[in-house]
């Protein structure tokens, strides 16, 4: 008897943003990173729908539950997660749950893809948010370091909601220190994009700032081509100012950027804003490190240039 594939690990990074949250969301470029932190989901048939050992409670899971309803009607399935992602910190906790959780059905389906599991991660996390970008998502599946809607950098895939389109692109990046400082306040994204939309729909003045975050944007990337640490760090700065505009940053981001700043290049939040983590480009980083435990963050050091989705596929008799 020839044994049967019924047990699927796959693995994703999460994340962080150097240029273009929200900004993103209206179709502006953006530049994100995979780092070594990852959300793990192991899955396998089943008679009923499980999670973590006990019976689905789609309420409490609107991700998981987005996506089985869409990807896995009316089938069991027995789902185990794990994650060194802190929940709600800004690093992508939730799109490496959706493309971990996909590219496992996908394997269990026979299906492939990268692009295919990227995109049905971003519908998931459009579903739950109401308002999102491919750029978690797609980071999160390729791994290493990703560009959305800039000409520079190797074509991936092109996502589009309604009449927004986003052109995907892999970038190559310099080896860089990165300190995250976590805040410790859980911010969940979909209300911050909702906030920054209506902000959008009724300023023009917030228009012009996302405009200007486009600019930054732009030249954050030139910044990075060239590894000019200095000028790139000066432009993650600006664009946290920018964000702080927008009203998405917080007393305990600001404290964390501004006693960073001393020690790094540059420092800015990353992610939707309002709690979560700030970044520090550093040479610097157990100053860095104390810095931000002297002003009440928990600080890690992350390293890039890691791999996207990977899956692992176990079989059975």
């Amino acid at each position: 008897m020839k044994p049967v594939m019924d047990n699927i690990v796959a693995s994703a990074p999460g994340k962080v943003i150097l240029f273009g949250e929200h900004a993103v969301v209206y179709g502006k470029p953006a530049l994100a990173l995979a780092i070594d932190r990852r959300f793990r989901c192991q899955v396998s048939h089943s008679e009923e729908i499980y999670l973590d050992g006990k019976i689905f409670e789609p309420n409490k899971h609107p991700y998981t539950y987005f996506i089985l309803s869409r990807y896995w009607p009316q089938r069991g399935l027995d789902i185990e997660l794990d994650s060194d992602i802190p929940s709600g910190s800004g690093l992508g906790s939730s799109a490496a749950l959706c493309v971990s959780l996909n590219a496992a059905l996908m394997a269990l389906r026979g299906e492939e893809g990268e692009g295919l599991c990227a995109k049905r991660s971003f519908d998931a996390e459009l579903g739950v948010q109401g308002s999102a970008s491919p750029l978690d998502t797609s980071v999160s599946t390729h791994g290493h370091g990703i560009s959305i809607n800039l000409p520079n950098g190797r074509h991936l895939w092109d996502i589009q909601h309604e009449d927004r389109r986003w052109s995907v692109g892999h970038i190559d990046v310099p080896e860089m220190t990165l300190v995250v400082g976590y805040t410790g306040v859980h911010a969940p994204t979909g209300p911050l994009v909702a906030k920054v939309r209506r902000y959008y729909d009724h300023s023009a003045f917030a228009r012009e700032i996302i405009d200007e975050i486009e600019s930054v944007t732009i030249e954050g990337e030139a910044a990075i081509r060239a590894q000019d640490m200095v000028r790139l760090g000066s432009l993650m700065t600006q664009n946290h100012k920018l964000l702080s505009i927008l009203g998405v940053s917080g007393r305990e981001l600001d404290r964390l950027v501004d006693a960073s700043l001393m020690y790094s290049y540059g420092a800015k939040l990353t992610g939707a804003g309002g709690g979560g983590s700030m970044i520090a480009l550093t040479d610097r980083p157990d100053d860095v490190c104390e810095a931000i435990k002297l002003h009440g963050g928990t600080p890690f050091v992350v390293h890039t240039e890691q791999p996207g989705v990977t899956v692992q596929k176990k079989k059975r008799l």
